[in-house]
């Protein structure tokens, strides 16, 4: 069994800019599970993707509101085709650059407070 491990982000305050986070893959992994949530009701929104394409493994999602999160998984996620199948969960090669984008207020609606954001990942 391919060992499984989680990377969680918070961003306390109520945001006034996007959020950009990056980081390379330490071995080839693969995304299994996404959750995100703000305290407050929110139109943030969230992307995840690579250095060459911010939503090549899940497209623009509305985040979690009032901390009950929103969670994406192999139904979710995006293809090299750029369309969602019944299970896909992305690999993500050694080296490659992982993008989140979060945009604090969606299109100009409420920003998000308290944003916490968790990645479940399979090694391999």
């Amino acid at each position: 069994m391919d060992r499984v491990f989680q990377q969680s982000y918070h961003i306390p305050g109520t945001l006034a800019a996007n959020a950009t986070i990056r980081f390379s893959a330490p071995f080839d992994m693969q995304l299994v599970h996404v959750s995100a949530v703000g305290s407050n009701a929110n139109d943030a929104t969230l992307t995840v993707g690579d250095s060459s394409d911010p939503d090549e493994y899940l497209t623009a999602f509305a985040i979690g509101d009032s901390n009950t999160p929103v969670v994406k998984d192999g139904d979710d996620f995006v293809g090299a085709d750029g369309a969602t199948h019944a299970r896909y969960y992305p690999h993500v090669a050694a080296g490659a650059v992982v993008v989140l984008t979060l945009d604090f207020d969606g299109d100009g609606g409420t920003a998000a407070a308290d944003v916490t954001l968790v990645l479940t990942w399979t090694e391999g």
